[in-house]
């Protein structure tokens, strides 16, 4: 897929899913003083931003040293988010796991929680399709790390305004999106894979 700025930064934002977030950083976040929340979140945000825009600039080296082709990275980045994707629309049962009372640090707010794997192939694939625009990406990068990092600072007001039944909605709906998003990934790639064997 030739991704634009734009849909590359609303990709990515799909998939860092600060809506999805939410819940994630209000429960990780209770036992922390609300006076530093914000300072924690914003921390969390960079975090993932530096692991991310590391892998921007080392993916291409990985994929070479693993002997991987950027056709099996375009089909295996949308299978991944195809299964992120059903997790937004179908949410697995929360578990009864035991909570952490500490601050919580890089585990698992900026990994998984916003740099997850989805999010470290995504921004592998957009940089192994176009090199020569590295700097679109990180541009989009940027941007999309901005909206988190806004939309995480303003978790409470947002869930205190809109309710939890409208925040629910909207990660469905994006998820409804990056479904199509995904497929149309794996459509294209199976279609540049099918043209590869018909000229051999």
């Amino acid at each position: 897929m030739n991704y634009t700025f734009a849909s590359a930064t609303i990709l990515l934002i799909l998939i860092t899913d600060p809506i999805g977030n939410i819940p994630i950083f209000a429960n990780a976040l209770k036992h922390v003083a609300p006076e530093r929340r914000p300072w924690v979140i914003l921390r969390e945000v960079l975090i993932a931003f530096v692991l991310l825009l590391t892998f921007m600039f080392v993916g291409g080296g990985f994929l070479r040293v693993m002997n991987l082709s950027e056709l099996s990275l375009q089909i295996g980045g949308g299978v991944i988010l195809f299964l992120i994707a059903l997790r937004m629309i179908f949410p697995p049962p929360k578990s009864d796991a035991t909570e952490e009372l500490h601050e919580p640090l890089i585990v698992p707010l900026a990994i998984p929680a916003i740099a997850g794997p989805s999010a470290l192939a995504t921004v592998l694939l957009l940089v192994s399709q176009a090199p020569e625009r590295r700097m679109e990406w990180i541009a989009a990068l940027c941007v999309t790390m901005a909206v988190s990092a806004v939309v995480l600072v303003l978790a409470e007001r947002i869930q205190r305004v809109a309710g939890d039944r409208f925040v629910v909605a909207l990660e469905r709906l994006m998820g409804l999106v990056l479904v199509a998003v995904s497929i149309e990934m794996m459509l294209r790639g199976v279609k540049t894979f099918a043209g590869q064997l018909a000229s051999a």
